[in-house]
């Protein structure tokens, strides 16, 4: 145990562990963070994971979220940290050297979609008009009354209109395809209530100015602006320090810990109410990410020569087929033709590789656990619509499941959402409350991804809970400034 009593205690020190740290840092209480590993960042860190002066995003890489979580707009990360925001947020590469493309302008990727173009714009525009509320309505609890009741009617109309089908009423398989994509990042069927929610707010920031941006230098750039603003109002991390039980840490007034419910559990131990500890015990975990790194001697040769332009590329084909993967990954299986998602850092930011060479990111879905080396597997699907990838690699690394769970004790079985990102896991994250933060336990709190709004770097999970423990604990009402 670290001696000296603090006010508050984090344990984890992910994004949404920082965010916690910060808001209670910033309220003027004295704070500690402790992480088991050498370094804080959790999901958003950088490393050279292939070759000396190749800088890898290990988990995260695109952050949708970074310039509209409100989190991170009250801390300002836009001027702490240089974004880029590709033209094209994400493009969805079909068959024939087909792709649609998903463009901060909404005019023109409708204009783009010919048939399905005016059933895009109306799926989009309306949420658009109330961006800010519809990202304050599903980055807070559902069990609320909203602040805005047209932005939430409206994000909520669109989710049950096209949780109908994988085609979501689309004609095209452009039109399907990019918002079955978009739905895929859940892992998990497409048309489902959580998946549907999960893409239609992944879509609409693809079309706003800010788009889908990339940290220059990394995802790592976004830890160290919090960290640097912990340490700048006094807080502490505790690196290579790993807590199995509340008794290990000093003596705190609020706990707040970026963990899941299984660890919670484990740390609460028999001071946790039997019924509350049932609840944790039927929290559900999510299917995997298996994880490729390359490093080329040239840009990717997509045989579609717009997709170069995309921050982030789906591999995948029509609405039906994205979900028939998922849906096979479900019954425990690894698809014949898996989802790929790909982000090319290089494109905008040169600097995270010698020159002449660039770094490409990429991830499949696979069963919880799975421990295959997807590398031939997603390096075969890149090659189907990038014909000569192969001999662009000069060098991979590959991440599997099972590797991502030792990587962050957080993912388990390789569930980068720490936990399954259904809907009854939305409205029960990880239990059924308005304050889904709070423990049974006085000044104990859960402040990770798998609380309430769930997974994605904007450390809204940290932020509520630290909020919620500024009021119960410390009588504190008014959220502090976190502006630079």
């Amino acid at each position: 145990m670290t001696s000296g009593p603090v006010d508050a205690v984090v344990v984890g020190s992910g994004p949404n562990g920082l965010a916690a740290a910060v808001t209670l840092a910033r309220a003027g209480l004295s704070v500690r963070v402790f992480e088991a590993a050498g370094s804080p960042g959790g999901g958003a860190r950088t490393a050279e994971l292939t070759l000396p002066g190749h800088l890898h995003d290990v988990c995260s890489a695109v952050h949708p979220m970074a310039l509209a979580s409100p989190f991170f707009r009250d801390f300002d990360l836009a001027s702490r940290v240089q974004f880029v925001s590709p033209e094209i947020s994400y493009a969805h590469v079909l068959e024939g050297g087909r792709a649609a493309l998903a463009r901060r302008d909404l005019g023109q990727t409708a204009a783009d979609l010919g048939a399905d173009g005016p059933a895009w714009r109306r799926l989009f525009a309306p949420l658009l008009e109330r961006r800010d509320a519809v990202v304050d309505f599903a980055m807070s609890p559902l069990l609320r009354v909203p602040r805005d009741p047209l932005a939430a009617a409206a994000f909520g109309t669109r989710v049950l209109s096209t949780a109908r089908s994988a085609s979501a009423g689309f004609r095209t398989d452009e039109a399907s395809g990019l918002l079955a994509g978009l739905s895929a990042h859940s892992i998990g069927p497409v048309a489902a209530f959580g998946a549907r929610g999960a893409g239609l707010l992944l879509g609409m920031l693809a079309h706003t100015p800010g788009g889908w941006p990339i940290p220059i230098g990394g995802s790592q750039a976004i830890v160290d602006a919090l960290a640097a603003d912990l340490r700048a109002h006094g807080g502490e991390i505790v690196t290579e320090t790993r807590i199995d039980s509340l008794l290990d840490l000093p003596s705190s007034h609020a706990v707040l810990l970026d963990v899941t419910p299984r660890a919670l559990e484990a740390i609460g131990g028999e001071l946790l109410p039997l019924g509350y500890r049932s609840a944790l015990r039927q929290f559900r975990y999510g299917n995997a990410a298996s994880k490729v790194d390359y490093v080329l001697d040239g840009p990717v040769p997509w045989t579609n020569a717009e997709v170069a332009g995309a921050g982030t590329v789906h591999l995948a084909g029509s609405g039906a087929e994205v979900d028939e993967g998922e849906r096979q990954i479900a019954r425990g299986r690894h698809p014949e033709h898996p989802f790929v998602l790909v982000s090319q850092p290089s494109t905008v930011d040169p600097g995270r590789a010698p020159e002449g060479h660039q770094v490409l990111w990429a991830y499949t879905h696979v069963p919880r656990g799975s421990g295959r080396d997807m590398t031939e597997a997603v390096t075969a699907r890149i090659e189907e619509f990038a014909p000569g990838f192969r001999d662009r690699i000069v060098a991979s690394a590959a991440i599997p499941a099972s590797a991502l769970a030792l990587y962050n004790a957080n993912y388990i079985g390789g569930d980068i959402a720490s936990g399954a990102a259904s809907f009854s896991q939305l409205l029960a994250r990880p239990v059924v409350s308005g304050t889904p933060w709070r423990t049974p336990l006085d000044g104990v709190y859960l402040c990770s991804a798998s609380a309430t709004p769930g997974p994605g770097v904007h450390g809204m999970g940290g932020w509520h809970a630290a909020r919620t423990a500024l009021r119960d604990v410390f009588g504190i009402t008014e959220a502090p400034s976190l502006a630079p």
